[in-house]
């Protein structure tokens, strides 16, 4: 399974990933700007991950805002995170943690060795990049983001 995750108090590990559209995301880029959520995920098309992400799009307003950027991770090629972001009218970051294979999901302490994939983990960064609060699920469990608007409620007022 994964290691232990980051904790709340730690600053999150700086990372550049690149997006469904190719385009490089440098995690340090939004500090002094804006807080983040980091929501990882173990694979495109999945129904929990499908069903997820779907939520944070439907209910985009309680997720991202000028103070909040929403920024998804998974160890999926950039390739199909576009195939699902056309077919789901996913227009948040999709970040590819690809290669070298869950090297951030890894910095996060969210990488399933066992499967090469990514745990469910959501990390809540404040303007500072410090984890503010975090939830990791396992294999086959959906996460409820009601604790993460409470958090943020919490940090952005």
């Amino acid at each position: 399974m994964a290691q232990t995750p980051v904790g709340v108090g730690e600053r999150a590990p700086d990372f550049t990933l690149r997006d469904q559209y190719g385009t490089p995301t440098t995690l340090s880029s939004f500090r002094g700007d804006r807080n983040v959520v980091l929501v990882f995920f173990p694979f495109a098309f999945s129904g929990i991950c499908t069903g997820e992400l779907n939520e944070v799009r439907d209910d985009l307003g309680s997720f991202a805002s000028a103070d909040v950027q929403v920024l998804a991770v998974s160890c999926d090629s950039a390739f199909a995170h576009r195939a699902w972001a056309d077919v789901e009218g996913y227009f948040f970051p999709l970040l590819s943690d690809f290669w070298p294979h869950g090297a951030v999901a890894r910095a996060f302490g969210v990488f399933d060795e066992d499967h090469g994939m990514a745990l469910r983990g959501t990390f809540l960064l404040d303007r500072d990049g410090v984890v503010r609060w975090t939830l990791v699920n396992e294999p086959g469990k959906r996460r409820d983001f009601t604790a993460y608007r409470e958090a943020l409620r919490e940090i952005t007022g």
